[in-house]
């Protein structure tokens, strides 16, 4: 099989077929998960069937390779087979002062620091 010039998940397609360790195909790209903005590459969702399902997520240290027209996983068929389905990834939260719960103990130890040290009231 010749995937062609080993290449990035930058330049990687969705319909890209699959191969595990041993050489046998496992599926094709359905989505690639990426962050191309901060240069994180995720992993892979691999489609096993012609049919709806089949999706098996692939983490980024289990793709051995990737090819101009192919990607090489680090595991083999029959552990591609076991893969998790894709799920939500978590999302992320901004946490504000406002959302702050406060602490009376160390605040005013605070306070007291500041008159203390001449840096308050």
């Amino acid at each position: 099989m010749d995937l062609g010039a080993q290449t990035s998940y930058l330049t990687l397609q969705e319909g890209c077929e699959c191969f595990s360790s041993d050489g046998k195909q496992v599926g094709k790209v359905a989505h690639v998960l990426a962050e191309p903005d901060v240069d994180v590459f995720d992993g892979i969702v691999l489609d096993t069937t012609v049919l709806p399902g089949g999706h098996h997520f692939v983490d980024a240290d289990q793709v051995a390779s990737i090819h101009e027209r192919g990607v090489v996983l680090a595991v083999d068929a029959a552990t591609a087979e076991t893969l998790p389905e894709p799920s939500p990834s978590p999302g992320s939260i901004e946490v504000g002062a406002d959302d702050v719960v406060p602490d009376e103990l160390r605040d005013k130890l605070h306070r007291a620091w500041d008159r203390i040290s001449g840096k308050g009231p």
